[in-house]
Order: C-alpha cells, then structure tokens, then sequence
C-alpha cells in the first residue's frame, strides 16, 4: 500500500510533539531554578569575609645606618696620601687624606703664623718702650712739680723780707728827712738814708723778677713734661692700632683655612666601603671615597603604595638573599612620606618596572652579618600580623 506525503509529515509531527514539550518544562524550571541559584551565590559572596593579608613583600636594598655617604675634595687635587685602607673604621673628624697642595699650604700658614710672631714681639717691644717713655714723662713731672715749688716759695719769702726791708728803709728815710728839714743832720747822712730806700727797692724788684722766672720756668717745664706724657700715651696706643696686627691675623685664619681644605676628614664614625682615588690620582665626580656606618645596617625595602598603609612600626620582617646562609630579621623603623618610581628591578619579567612604591627601612637585628653586603638587592617579608605602631606625622 503506498503512502501518501502528507500522513508521513503528520506522523513525524506526532514524534516530534513528546520533544517540544520537554524543551518547554526544561526552559521553564532554567527560567526558575538559575536565578535561585545565582541570587544564592551572590548572598553568600557577601556574607563570607575576604580573606585576612598576613604579610607584605617587596624587593629591597641593604645599607648602613645614615645611608652611604661620599667623601670629596676638589674636584682635579690629586691626592698626596691616604692615612687608611678598605675596611678601616673611622671616627668624626679624623684625617683621611692629605692632597698634594698641602704641603704648599702648609708653607703659607707657617709663613703667615711667623709674620704675626714677629708683629707681636715688635708690639711687646714698642709697648715695653711706651711704658718707660709715659714713666719717664710722670718722673719729669715729678721731679719739675716738687723742687721748682719748692724754690719758688723760698723765693717768695725772700720777696716777703725785701718787701719789709723796703719799707722799713722808706720809715727811716722819711725820719731822717725831717731831722734834715729841721737842720739836726747833713746831707750826706740824709743822702745816706736815701740810698739805702732805693738799695732796697732794686734788690725787691730783682727778687720779684726771680720769682717770676722761677713760676714762668715752673709752668713750662710742667707744660712740657705733660706734653711728653701725652704723647707716649698717644704712642703707647697706636702700638697695637697701627702695627698691622688685625691683618696679619685674618691673613693667619685665610691660610689655616686653606691648610684644612687640603686635609680630608671624615664627616662621621663609619667603616671605608670603598676608595676611588688613590695617591697620584686626581679625584674625580665619584669623590675619594664611599663610607656607611656599617655598624647598624638597614634594609631598604621599596613597598608598593598600595600595601604601604597596612604596615607599621615595629613589625616584624624577614631579609632573604641568596648571600646568606639563613634569613636576617628586623624591625620596621621608619616608613617613608615620599612616593617614587621603584629602583630595584628582580628577576621577575612580568614585574612592573615603572611601579610607585614607598620606602620602608627595616633595622636589621644581627647587622654584623650584613655588614659586608651594602647595596645588596635582597627580598623583603613584613609580617603584618605582628604587633606594631602607627608612625607619627606629628610635627
């Protein structure tokens, strides 16, 4: 019997309805039962805390305590001699190096310090001589003021008894001249008594006339001796105002300056890390010398600027490097304010190379193995689980 096209497509239509039907229950309970499940999810996404970060690592450098410094001079002094070696502890102000000018400018200030000796034996010498010169003019003084009055008021008393014998002369004159008038004796005795009055008036005035060259000689004789004074005082101060002295001794100061800047000192107690110039050679930008206080060693750790704000003071970290026989540990002493582009590249190709990090300094708790490794790239581990302190930005 054949059968017709179309009772084959309506027997296929009849297979296919079970199908559709179980494709339509199947969208539906999907429709139901998927955002049940994703509504379920998210709740307890939300419910369930992140996980706790327990440490923060980043790469880091080792250096000494106060960083590493370098010792410079002129730049193109060649160094005459070094007064240590690689290795050697030094202290503050202690002579490294001596340049090959120092020698030079050593002659200076000796030369200069001479010039000042002889400036003050020559104003010990020139004081000495004002001194004597002032006593001197005080003893002329003296030896005017005292005598000389002393002539002079015998001279007085001698004007004095003239004066007294004048008049006694003009008494008995004037009797002799009524016994004259009246005829009781001659002329010649009259004549006699006359003389002596005038006798006795020159012998005044020759007196007068001493005492008034013996005052006149008096005032200028202390007039002078009084000029002399004054003036070895005068001398007695230009010794020190006009003997060069001041000069000479800023001309002392400039060469010992000199002097000192041809001697190198160290700037700090520290250990020498390395020497760039040796005697003979000229120092050049990288200096003479690098130096650390190796005493106290520090690890520089570079932390991301995103993790810096977890750590903080006190906690504890661990320094790991491939140099050492077992990992160094410290504390977290200081927790850098400036944000910069990282330094330390590792071997990490993925890692960021232009990252923005903080520096952290970490004190290492046994820095004597760690003293032989300034600079070292070493890795970092801040437990942040340990106790710690918040740094204080305080002024």
């Amino acid at each position: 019997m054949k059968i017709s096209k179309a009772e084959i497509l309506k027997s296929s239509y009849i297979r296919l309805i079970p199908v559709l039907c179980f494709l339509a229950l199947l969208s539906i309970l999907a429709g139901y039962i998927i955002p049940k499940i994703y509504s379920h999810t998210n709740i307890q996404n939300e419910e369930s805390p992140s996980p706790q970060r327990i440490k923060v690592v980043a790469l880091g450098r080792l250096e000494p305590e106060g960083e590493i410094i370098s010792v410079t001079g002129q730049l193109g002094e060649r160094i005459a001699r070094l007064e240590i070696s690689e290795g050697s502890f030094v202290k503050t102000g202690q002579i490294i190096a001596f340049t090959e000018s120092y020698n030079e400018q050593l002659q200076e200030r000796d030369l200069a310090a001479s010039q000042l000796a002889e400036i003050k034996e020559r104003i010990e010498t020139d004081t000495l001589t004002s001194r004597v010169q002032i006593n001197q003019a005080q003893a002329q003084i003296q030896q005017v003021d005292q005598p000389q009055l002393l002539q002079i008021e015998s001279q007085q008393a001698i004007v004095r008894r003239l004066e007294a014998e004048l008049a006694n002369a003009i008494q008995v004159r004037s009797r002799f001249q009524k016994l004259y008038y009246d005829g009781a004796i001659s002329q010649q005795t009259f004549d006699e008594k006359k003389l002596a009055v005038s006798s006795a008036q020159e012998n005044l005035n020759q007196a007068k006339e001493t005492l008034n060259q013996l005052i006149k000689s008096r005032d200028t004789n202390i007039q002078k001796a009084r000029i002399d004074l004054s003036q070895a005082k005068v001398n007695f101060l230009k010794v020190k105002s006009h003997s060069g002295l001041k000069s000479t001794i800023q001309q002392l100061k400039l060469a010992e300056a000199r002097l000192q800047r041809m001697i190198i000192r160290s700037p700090r107690n520290g250990q020498i890390l390395k020497i760039f110039a040796y005697p003979g050679e000229a120092i050049s930008q990288q200096g003479i010398l690098k130096l650390g206080n190796t005493q106290t060693m520090y690890a520089v750790a570079e932390v991301y600027e995103t993790d810096v704000s977890a750590i903080k003071l006190g906690q504890q970290a661990t320094i790991t490097s491939t140099a050492f026989a077992q990992p160094l540990t410290g504390k977290v002493s200081q927790i850098g304010r400036l944000v910069f582009k990282n330094n330390i590249i590792g071997d990490d190709p993925t890692a960021k190379s232009d990252a923005r990090v903080v520096e952290v300094k970490i004190r290492l708790a046994e820095s004597k193995l760690a003293s032989n490794f300034s600079q070292l790239q070493v890795d970092v581990a801040i437990d942040l689980t340990s106790p710690g302190v918040q740094q204080n930005d305080s002024p």
